[in-house]
């Protein structure tokens, strides 16, 4: 997540069944960020739309592969606990499939994360033999270790059962095909905070192309929602909630900024952007542009 939040080329989703307590630090450099089966599955729907869209263009271009620049960003989708969405969203691995088989070319690419890797989750469909790079910390079990890294790992001397130390890993890619031991550094919150928040307004947005694709029926079902006490829930009225329900119902139609909305509540730009994605997946707000948001109008008023 560091290394991709200082990447200017490089549009970030994200999938957190953990209700965004991992990766929601970082949902300022987070373009859009799914906590729910139902969200994630939308999601990697939406990333789907926008394989096919892009592959469209480079058809029609003549072009055979989507190369990232801050124009035309690559998007990156990370999935933390791939197993719980496994088990929670199982029809979501049928659209992470898709988005393995296909999505190479056209610059859409999956990460997944577990800590559970059993057979159910890993074994089955294309995610698991699409995975070019592929990173193993310690396990429990010898047979994880074919099961993460591939078939004849642990005979060809891949040890990931052995691993000794908090951070150690071993990494089999293209450039990585000898059992070498590797340490990772420690991120700390504090580390974190820092990087998400120099970062945040050096995120670059999606392509026309790409949005276009994820926006086409993006709110069918949605209720408008007035901005009157009577419908606001508990938590939005009460401060700084309130202050930043108003805020977003005062914004322009081209909607206002994250800064903004830190100037309205005085909290910090982690804390906006929390409250930001829980409104939206109220229906309550819609995000106009990138980093401008308002509250989804009344058109019945």
């Amino acid at each position: 997540m560091g290394n991709l939040a200082a990447c200017r080329d490089v549009v970030i989703w994200a999938v957190d069944l953990k209700k965004g307590m991992e990766l929601g630090p970082w949902a300022s450099c987070i373009d859009r960020l799914a906590t729910t089966p139902d969200e994630a599955r939308a999601l990697l729907a939406d990333a789907v739309k926008i394989l096919e869209a892009r592959a469209a263009l480079l058809a029609e271009r003549g072009q055979r592969v989507w190369e990232p620049s801050p124009d035309l960003p690559a998007l990156v989708i990370i999935i933390d606990e791939y197993a719980e969405l496994a088990d929670d969203a199982p029809d979501a691995i049928r659209h992470a499939d898709s988005v393995a088989r296909r999505g190479r070319a056209v610059a859409v690419n999956l990460v997944a994360a577990t800590q559970r890797p059993t057979q159910k989750a890993m074994g089955q469909g294309a995610v698991r033999s699409q995975m070019d790079v592929r990173i193993s910390f310690r396990v429990r079990e010898r047979k994880d270790v074919d099961l993460i890294l591939g078939q004849g790992m642990l005979a060809a001397g891949w040890h990931a059962h052995t691993l000794n130390a908090p951070g150690k890993f071993l990494i089999a890619a293209a450039e990585h095909d000898t059992p070498k031991r590797a340490r990772a550094y420690l991120v700390t919150d504090q580390a974190v905070e820092a990087t998400a928040n120099h970062y945040a307004d050096f995120r670059p947005r999606l392509d026309a192309v790409s949005q276009r694709a994820a926006e086409e029926n993006l709110y069918p079902d949605r209720t408008v929602v007035s901005p009157d006490a009577d419908t606001m829930s508990t938590d939005v009225a009460d401060a700084p909630d309130a202050m930043l329900w108003v805020a977003l119902v005062l914004a322009p139609e081209e909607g206002t900024t994250v800064p903004d909305l830190m100037t309205a509540t005085g909290m910090s730009r982690p804390w906006i952007y929390l409250r930001l994605r829980d409104l939206a997946g109220q229906g309550r707000v819609i995000q106009v542009s990138h980093g401008r948001w308002r509250a989804i109008a009344d058109d019945t008023a």
